[in-house]
């Protein structure tokens, strides 16, 4: 791009280094508040921030077990018998037992002939691009992690986004690309940003209906959502629908790492075909040690994902007492609609004051003036965890002008409220 003079004219000299950040993520980046890449110490709900322990709602540590004993002495017990790294890639040096095991474990989990286990789960989704080949069309919903849009981006397949969660839009696209093309919907199957499932019966019957594969990235809800904690198939009873799953550790398995489970014929193919699998080190021993140990307690102690479930309730309830909108989620990612970019950075560092730190959602990833205030619930959250952050938002909110002068009883504070369940820290 050309340099711009002291005027506005484009000067003749290009630099690549000549990029700029928006006037809105200066502000968010510069001298204002500064809610991105912050330096946090987090565990058990809490965290130190700048000095200062504060209640966390920055983490999607769902189920509180990235800080658990039994968690973390796995992980101490995998670098003391393997070190800390395996300095190599999975096809050449890099896999271990552990990885193995686990690989068997997910894929049993799931339910599906095969797994295979990755380094991130932006990995994950990225070794899905041998897939999208050529005259092949990918379905994607607007709002997929920025992971799948970039696998897809990286394939050689038409790509079709639909808006998010239009299922109208959706089918429309299916009838129009014809009855020869090899289709594949992709989905997340809990959206990040808002707390929404996926319409994944509907999108299941489309699939059906078109002669379309259906792979949906489990990030979120994988260990979460679902009677046994399987996500979103689960929770809807369609598990069988799910012709792949992707997954990471580094949300409800307190880990790091990703996955991708699905046909053993499928998992073999991407082993050998997967740039982000082939060409980076393998997952750290004690990162797949900590999953391993992360995913017995997810099944053995469902009362994690009942005790998130209901910290969520309580805080959207609350908020809701106090005029704030928290949209249609009914999961432990609860968003706080602002508006403004700067004003949802003023109610950030309000908020932070307060003794509560959250995360902020804006420009690109949503249009200017739809910022938010997005906070991950965790089942080591207390009842005084809850008042804390209904507290804080009450105080920020009437500095603010969001709220009014004199607020509402919050009805939820904390009547009914549940306890932290054993074996929960």
């Amino acid at each position: 791009m050309g340099l711009l003079d002291a005027n506005g004219r484009r000067d003749l000299v290009t630099d690549i280094f000549a990029k700029r950040l928006s006037p809105a993520m200066q502000t968010m980046t510069g001298f204002g508040p500064r809610p991105l890449y912050q330096a946090v110490e987090a565990r058990d709900g809490e965290a130190l921030v700048e000095g200062r322990r504060v209640v966390m709602t920055a983490c999607n540590d769902y189920l509180g077990l990235s800080g658990d004993p039994r968690v973390t002495v796995a992980a101490a017990a995998a670098v003391k018998r393997y070190g800390t790294s395996c300095s190599g890639s999975r096809l050449i040096g890099g896999t271990l037992p552990l990885h193995e095991e686990l690989e068997r474990r997910v894929a049993a989990f799931l339910g599906r002939e095969a797994a295979i286990v990755t380094t991130t789960g932006c990995q994950a989704n990225l070794a899905l691009t041998p897939l999208f080949g050529r005259g092949d069309v990918v379905f994607s919903d607007m709002a997929n992690h920025a992971s799948l849009v970039d696998a897809v981006r990286a394939g050689w397949a038409d790509s079709r986004r639909y808006r998010h969660c239009d299922m109208g839009h959706l089918e429309r696209q299916l009838a129009g690309a014809g009855s020869d093309a090899a289709k594949v919907i992709i989905t997340d199957g809990l959206f990040s940003v808002e707390g929404d499932l996926c319409r994944l019966p509907e999108i299941v019957d489309l699939a059906r209906r078109h002669g379309s594969r259906l792979v949906v990235d489990g990030a979120h809800d994988i260990g979460l959502m679902g009677a046994g904690g399987r996500g979103v198939a689960e929770h809807f009873g369609l598990m069988d629908a799910v012709d792949l799953y992707t997954g990471t550790f580094s949300k409800c398995f307190g880990s790091i790492g990703g996955f991708v489970a699905g046909p053993a014929e499928v998992i073999h193919f991407l082993r050998y075909t997967s740039r982000s699998v082939i060409f980076t080190a393998s997952m750290p021993p004690a990162s797949a040690a900590a999953a391993l140990t992360a995913l017995e307690i997810t099944v053995a102690e469902p009362e994690r994902r009942t005790r998130a479930f209901e910290v969520a309730r309580q805080v959207k309830n609350g908020l809701g007492a106090l005029g704030f909108d928290t949209g249609a989620s009914a999961t432990p990612i609860v968003p706080v609609h602002i508006g403004p970019t700067e004003l949802c950075g003023r109610m950030w560092q309000e908020v932070l004051n307060e003794g509560v730190f959250s995360s902020v959602v804006v420009t690109p990833a949503v249009p200017e003036s739809q910022a938010l205030i997005r906070l991950s619930l965790q089942a080591v959250h207390t009842d005084d965890h809850i008042n804390r952050i209904l507290d804080a938002f009450a105080a920020a909110g009437r500095r603010l002008g969001l709220v009014p002068a004199a607020p509402p009883a919050v009805p939820s504070q904390l009547a009914g409220a549940g306890k932290t369940p054993a074996g929960a820290r």
